[in-house]
């Protein structure tokens, strides 16, 4: 799989731009500021309907435009496929395959298939379980792009129980017994989308697992082992079983774990079991990544992460676009050469970088200058 064309209009910086591109490596050298990664921005925002960057689409506008316009054509086994975004804040985007209207945008997920390297996933290792959690929806969601609908529906029963809970707890506090009829049934929607979701969850990470421990290995030439498990909500104890990726033992288990939270969540307005609360662990050697991997350590279990996702993505059938953007900065010469010549056998590697020389030999294809927004191909 690789983009042949990326087209913008009114998106971040550009007023317009058109972008033909090739199989194998490309490299994007500039100043920073220069609109260097709003280029592979736009191409990761049609694979996956949101940016790296921020959690909203406003940004994505060029200042004072009403729109932005991301188009790509995409070949696949010599079939080219038109992947059309229109990006409207505040508004559904709007979507077309190869000019076709689509009824909702995440139709197209699957069209495209990305795996982004960049600066902010040290927060893989270091930050929030939030951040490990988008990392495995985003990951699901190019594998199986059913699960876009899946997570969307949890997320909106999720907020619709939120709602009722924050008003009860708030009537109790009034010293109203408050309104929880409904709430049972809120339980049986959450759980039976929370399960859907945390078995597509456990299935990936069964998946990625070796994956995982292989490319930490490849990066770190045997500094390890790597490996990942799942953490639910509802796990308390260390010895406390994740079941299997079934739905209704899932079910049952987010049920039971809803009911012996119920107090505790009207009290606090707030829904306090659920896949929104799980965690992906990371683990080096025999202790947690997070407070105890060194700098080096965790660039290399966040290039881990992103690796295996490549490959696992290949071995599902369909080859993703690599995209490294600004990592070579971040890392050591070591482990530049070292990704350097894992990714470089990839059909089609995107790389920006304020500085020439920090791409290694392994990956220096096509050049382009990118400066003031315009992009000019150098060779």
């Amino acid at each position: 799989m690789h983009v042949r064309h990326l087209s913008l209009v009114d998106f971040r910086s550009y007023s317009t731009a058109e972008l033909a591109l090739d199989p194998g490596a490309s490299v994007f050298v500039g100043p920073n500021g220069q609109g260097k990664t709003n280029l592979v921005e736009a191409i990761g925002y049609v694979a996956t309907l949101g940016s790296h960057r921020v959690a909203q689409d406003a940004p994505l506008v060029r200042a004072g435009a009403e729109r932005a316009i991301v188009r790509t054509a995409v070949v696949q086994a010599g079939r080219e496929l038109v992947v059309e975004l229109e990006i409207v804040p505040g508004r559904a985007n709007r979507a077309r395959l190869n000019r076709a209207p689509v009824a909702r945008a995440r139709e197209v997920l699957g069209a495209l298939r990305t795996v982004l390297f960049a600066p902010e996933d040290l927060a893989l290792i270091r930050g929030d379980p939030s951040e490990r959690r988008k990392f495995l929806d985003d990951l699901l969601v190019s594998r199986h792009p059913r699960y876009a609908g899946v997570r969307a529906d949890y997320d909106r029963v999720l907020k619709q129980r939120n709602a009722l809970l924050k008003t009860a707890g708030s009537a109790r506090r009034a010293g109203s017994s408050g309104d929880l009829r409904t709430l049972d049934v809120w339980d049986n929607h959450l759980a039976e989308h929370g399960s859907a979701l945390l078995a597509g969850r456990l299935d990936l990470v069964a998946a990625l697992t070796p994956y995982v421990t292989k490319a930490y290995d490849a990066i770190s030439r045997g500094k390890g082992p790597a490996t990942i498990s799942y953490k639910p909500s509802w796990v308390e104890a260390e010895d406390d079983e994740v079941p299997a990726a079934d739905r209704e033992v899932l079910n049952a288990r987010l049920l039971a774990a809803l009911a012996r939270a119920r107090q505790q969540e009207v009290d606090r307005g707030t829904t306090l079991v659920g896949p929104h609360r799980d965690d992906l662990v990371l683990t080096l050697g025999d202790l947690p990544a997070k407070g105890y991997a060194s700098h080096g350590e965790s660039w290399s279990y966040a290039l881990a992460l992103r690796l295996a996702s490549y490959d696992l993505l290949t071995a599902d059938g369909g080859e993703p676009v690599l995209i490294l953007d600004d990592v070579f900065a971040e890392l050591d010469t070591q482990r530049r050469e070292r990704l350097a010549e894992l990714v470089s056998r990839a059909e089609q590697v995107l790389v920006t970088a304020a500085v020439a020389g920090d791409v290694p030999e392994a990956l220096q294809g096509a050049r382009y200058d990118v400066m003031a927004g315009e992009v000019r191909r150098v060779r």
